[in-house]
């Protein structure tokens, strides 16, 4: 983003929550780089981020997850159910499916890794402030394989024809368990346009890199995807990609 472009928009409003304080000041340093991302507090434990995020009402949230007093997880499904509008991105070393999927079930939009490059953590606020939902790529990647690991469906044994002897040491029979079904069945189908703007999502594309790959406007896109939400009665692009991994739609 230019910046004259970034000069025309409200700065997004950020709270900084990190327990070492050399770390918020190189994050700090960071967002000032960029002229619409603004810092308007700091928190070093989760406890201090309820109550910064209650009396500033900030736009975003940067959320470590391993912290004293309250870590991020619980901190994080404190604010979402205390109605604050702010939007949370996870940013931590910590890329575990344990905290992976408890930051998302407490409510995160997002979830970096702190190595990641400056430019993708500006686009990851940009993206998470304008409503979408954010993963690494390599988070997405973890995600997805973990539900459709739950979701897919065991192979059932060979029909035999004929009785086969078995050892007296040999356990009985298990029954096959029953593959996976569809939750809910579609609203109606997608289309084929909206298919493929799914498997873009499943990539971990934005709605810009979508509209981008498939030389559409980024109006077109934001409709496509809004369609797609609705069709899957899903809330938001991960539970959407999660829920095309399990009914195999891409």
């Amino acid at each position: 983003m230019n910046e004259e472009s970034q000069a025309t928009k409200t700065p997004i409003r950020i709270l900084l929550v990190e327990d070492h304080a050399l770390t918020r000041v190189g994050i700090k340093t960071v967002l000032k780089r960029e002229t619409d991302l603004t810092v308007v507090g700091e928190a070093s434990n989760g406890e201090e981020a309820v109550a910064q995020a209650e009396a500033l009402k900030p736009d975003i949230i940067l959320m470590d997850v391993g912290m004293p007093v309250m870590d991020g997880i619980q901190a994080s499904k404190k604010i979402v159910e205390s109605g604050n509008p702010a939007k949370i991105i996870m940013l931590t070393q910590h890329d575990n499916d344990q905290d992976i999927l408890a930051s998302l079930a407490a409510g995160a939009s997002g979830y970096c890794l702190k190595d990641v490059e400056s430019g993708r953590l500006y686009m990851a606020i940009r993206t998470v402030n304008a409503g979408d939902a954010w993963l690494d790529a390599s988070i997405a990647g973890k995600v997805l394989k973990l539900y459709s690991k739950q979701s897919s469906p065991v192979a059932e044994q060979p029909s035999v024809s004929q009785p086969q002897e078995k050892s007296a040491a040999e356990p009985a029979p298990v029954a096959p368990q029953k593959a996976y079904e569809p939750d809910r069945p579609y609203a109606e189908p997608l289309s084929p346009r909206e298919l493929e703007v799914l498997g873009l999502i499943v990539e971990g594309l934005s709605n810009q890199q979508i509209s981008d790959r498939l030389i559409i406007s980024l109006p077109t896109t934001k409709t496509h995807v809004r369609n797609i939400l609705n069709k899957l009665a899903v809330d938001d692009r991960t539970q959407a990609a999660v829920h095309a991994m399990r009914r195999g739609i891409v």
